[in-house]
């Protein structure tokens, strides 16, 4: 019997609480982005170390991301989640002490192992639970824990960190916390290990089966520009407040995260009774939208549109994330359905680490307004052709019934 399978009536209440690990988790991976502004001061480094700082995050991710989906389709969702876990406290207590860019380095290396496991194994945790007859919902929880645990990473480590004492600290003791309830949660999930085991080598390019390939490229078209977006406004966002508004408020850079993230969350549960076409051609619509927003905020110094452009980047990272995750929920098998979750998310994060690294150098060289511009339009290129795409494979996007 299959994870999938094993709990196909498990009340709904536990299909919610299998998603808090993932929410757990995501808190972690943007609750250092109001943080970085007193790092830089304490520490001192440029923007291109900071988007250095934050890409290592991405290469602890992909790294996991090669070999957890694989790991959990095979031994089981929980001998994923549990480490995962624990790499995540041991994050916690770096960021907490940290006084070098290495520790930086390190803790972000070890948040991105950590929502590598999540996103592969965690997400399909919330479908096992969910069992068969609910796998919209599961992929509608799934999606939504983890962009609202991103959002609300940065809102809260704002608000802590401007109005207790020792901000870098109390941050991730709370955040410490939420991990603990998340490792209750793993260890009470009604999910059984597997009954047969997978081929192959267990160190590997995540994929999909034969026949799912279009499902899956549907998905990156669209949730890797949307991402991409998002990723910019967390690694350079209070940059560009700064150089704005004038601020260096940490409530203000976490709140804009935060709206950014409710966006993304508001709008899957909006449109989560659309066709899954209708739902991608929007994402990438919105992301196109998004960036035309940030080079115009960044040439107006319009904080209004650095808003705007923050918003319509978190729906467009909704709206492919759930159009992406639907298709495979639908369409991949469940003894391959962590490895997928896997793909779709290497190929997101790829984008998503290596531009607004690129782009954060290039403002170091060539001035804010122009390395902005040069990323915004860059990426708007890559949103047409995500919708292109889509429209383009339309017939080959199932839709329930």
């Amino acid at each position: 019997m299959s994870e999938r399978q094993a709990a196909p009536r498990t009340p709904t209440w536990w299909v919610w609480s299998a998603a808090w690990p993932v929410t757990a988790v995501f808190v972690l991976s943007n609750a250092a982005t109001p943080l970085y502004v007193l790092w830089q001061r304490d520490i001192g480094f440029s923007k291109g170390t900071l988007t250095v700082v934050f890409a290592f995050y991405i290469v602890g991710l992909l790294g996991s991301l090669l070999v957890s989906g694989v790991v959990s389709d095979r031994l089981g969702r929980k001998p994923v989640l549990l480490p995962a876990l624990a790499l995540a406290l041991a994050a916690c207590a770096i960021f907490a002490t940290a006084t070098t860019v290495t520790a930086l380095l390190v803790a972000r290396l070890f948040t991105g192992i950590a929502v590598g496991a999540v996103v592969s194994a965690g997400m399909a945790a919330v479908t096992d639970v969910a069992g068969p007859e609910r796998r919209r919902l599961a992929a509608l929880l799934a999606s939504c824990a983890m962009v609202f645990g991103a959002g609300l990473g940065p809102l809260l480590a704002g608000l802590l960190s401007e109005t207790l004492p020792a901000p870098t600290v109390t941050v991730f003791a709370v955040e410490a916390v939420l991990l603990a309830t998340a490792v209750l949660a793993v260890l009470r999930m009604p999910v059984r290990r597997p009954a047969a085991r997978g081929k192959g080598a267990w160190v590997r390019v995540p994929g999909v089966p034969r026949g799912n390939g279009v499902h899956l490229a549907l998905g990156i078209a669209v949730f890797a520009p949307g991402i991409t977006a998002t990723s910019f406004v967390l690694s350079l966002g209070p940059t560009l407040l700064t150089e704005l508004l004038g601020t260096t408020s940490r409530i203000v850079s976490g709140a804009m995260a935060f709206v950014m993230f409710l966006a993304a969350t508001g709008v899957q549960f909006a449109v989560r009774k659309l066709p899954r076409r209708t739902v991608l051609t929007a994402g990438a619509s919105s992301t196109t939208l998004g960036m035309t927003a940030l080079i115009a905020a960044v040439h107006a110094s319009s904080v209004v549109l650095l808003v705007v452009s923050a918003l319509l980047a978190g729906a467009g990272q909704g709206m492919g994330q759930l159009g992406g995750l639907s298709l495979l929920n639908s369409t991949v098998p469940p003894q391959r359905l962590a490895e997928a979750n896997a793909a779709l998310n290497v190929a997101g994060y790829l984008p998503a680490g290596l531009l607004p690294v690129s782009t954060g150098y290039l403002m170091d060289a060539v001035g804010l307004p122009t390395g902005a511009t040069v990323f915004g339009s860059a990426l708007m290129g890559l949103a047409v052709a995500g919708a292109l795409v889509v429209v383009a494979g339309h017939r080959r996007v199932p839709e329930p019934a």
